[in-house]
């Protein structure tokens, strides 16, 4: 099969379930099967390519031109190989979790979230694997309205708060930043296409470039920097396979995605690094790492800890990037697989334990370990990975993101990471010995264990893969190298 075939097959698979899982909707066992099976043949596709990317190929397709300069053109390159790797193979975990999940909690209008689940995954793709910034554009923001419905799923007035407050910043952002940031970049290049060492010319000067990182920055909303950043606690009102959609799989990931293939593909890390007028997004992302970190430290409910841990999270990608320098771009790269891994492990241990224990609160988690003892250990391996403690993926990241702080002599850097590490500790570990360590405060009405096999099994799994990949890294390495060095 042609290279540019498997693009447009992996761009094609998600929509073709919609039609499957409307077609089976009076029969959920074949609807989630049909997802269960395009998730996965999907997931093959996108494999398929990896060794042509990591022997140097680029697959690529123009599938037409809107207008003048407005292309629709895909390409494969390392970063968005990682990505679309990532997105392909949580979408199989996320639906074996959401099966668990949805029947266990009674959920209602279960066919229109499998849908609205498999477009997403579908514009993820064509984020993923975008040759340009227009089409980047134009699936970012069909992203954005495709997890609209999942946000405001639950129907109650709660809910659509959290939606308009999630659509209404997430439009916002894209309509008064990011689309001005490609007219002047169109405008002073000619071009919006991702090239190696980037498209704009440092003879455009500090002000200009600096004009433009605040557009390019604060114009993808979804990495959620500091103040545009309420969105994603607002969208906690989701369920939690919702969440994990958006903190691991998906809305946050196209974020800081876009983010670093702006910086690399559009900028040039060499023209980011050299002016003053870009060094305002280390700042800023360094206030967003310690910030959301010390309002986590508050948060009783857990998804909204998760939620605050998120957006520190993110903000180390770019923080990462706007070092400007391969170690640290291959730092970030890394840092997305880790917190892939571990957040969606995290949000589905909530879930777990929302489903079995009907429990919100982190005050309510004494001695739950003891019941739970599945859910619990996957929720430390979780933890532990967002701390960046080895053996879990999350030290790789935090790892290369520190030596290039060190090669640099980047003390604000290094500064943010070690204090964000105590803040990560101090929020997440507390949680982790509550509950093994404490006794139960109030014994609970009936007497409940895990929660259904399929959602035991996804978060096992997902913690599982927190290991594994500190050990067997080669892959996410090798591709994160190629973005970095080319």
């Amino acid at each position: 099969m042609s290279p540019g075939l498997l693009i447009v097959l992996a761009l094609l698979l998600p929509t073709i379930a919609i039609l499957f899982i409307v077609l089976s909707k009076r029969r959920p066992n074949l609807r989630e099967a049909f997802t269960l099976l395009f998730a996965s043949v999907l997931f093959v596709v996108v494999c398929t390519m990896v060794p042509r990317v990591i022997d140097g190929d680029r697959p690529s397709i123009v599938l037409g031109e809107v207008m003048s300069g407005l292309i629709i053109a895909f390409e494969v390159e390392p970063l968005g190989m990682l990505f679309a790797l990532i997105a392909s193979s949580l979408w199989i975990v996320s639906t074996v979790y959401s099966i668990g999940y949805m029947r266990g909690n009674s959920e209602p209008r279960q066919t229109p979230f499998y849908v609205c689940f498999a477009m997403s995954i579908g514009s993820t793709m064509g984020i993923a694997f975008a040759g340009n910034l227009f089409t980047l554009f134009l699936f970012y923001e069909v992203l954005t309205l495709s997890t609209y419905p999942l946000v405001a799923h639950k129907g109650n007035d709660e809910a659509r708060a959290g939606g308009r407050t999630y659509l209404g910043v997430l439009l916002f952002t894209s309509v008064v930043f990011l689309l001005p940031a490609l007219v002047v970049t169109y405008s002073i290049t000619g071009t919006l296409e991702f090239q190696p060492g980037g498209i704009i010319d440092a003879d455009n000067g500090p002000v200009l470039i600096g004009m433009l990182s605040v557009l390019f920055i604060y114009g993808i909303g979804k990495a959620a920097i500091m103040p545009a950043h309420k969105w994603l606690p607002a969208a906690m009102v989701a369920p939690a396979p919702v969440s994990a959609l958006l903190h691991a799989v998906a809305v946050v990931k196209a974020g800081v995605f876009s983010v670093v293939k702006v910086i690399v593909y559009i900028f040039g890390i060499d023209v980011f690094g050299i002016f003053s007028s870009t060094d305002w997004v280390s700042y800023v992302a360094g206030f967003t790492v310690l910030a959301a970190s010390i309002i986590a430290l508050g948060q009783d409910n857990l998804k909204r800890r998760l939620a605050y841990s998120t957006v520190s999270q993110l903000a180390y990608v770019v923080l990462a990037a706007a070092m400007a320098t391969p170690l640290a771009i291959m730092g970030a790269a890394l840092h997305i697989v880790s917190h892939a891994f571990g957040k969606i492990t995290l949000f589905f241990a909530a879930g777990s334990i929302y489903t079995a224990a009907h429990k919100t609160e982190i005050c309510q988690l004494n001695g739950i370990g003891w019941r739970m003892p599945i859910t619990m250990s996957a929720f430390a391996i979780g933890a532990f990975s967002m701390i960046g403690l080895p053996p879990t993926v999350g030290f790789l990241g935090k790892w290369y993101i520190l030596s290039a702080a060190i090669t640099a002599n980047d003390y604000l850097v290094l500064f943010v990471i070690f204090s964000s590490t105590l803040l990560n500790t101090a929020y997440f570990v507390p949680i982790v010995y509550s509950a093994f360590m404490r006794a139960e405060d109030v014994i609970p009405e009936h007497d409940h264990g895990e929660a259904p096999w399929p959602v035991v099994l996804a978060l096992s799994f997902t913690a599982s893969a927190s290991l594994v990949l500190f050990f067997f890294p080669d892959v996410p390495l090798t591709l994160a190298k190629q973005l970095a060095w080319g």
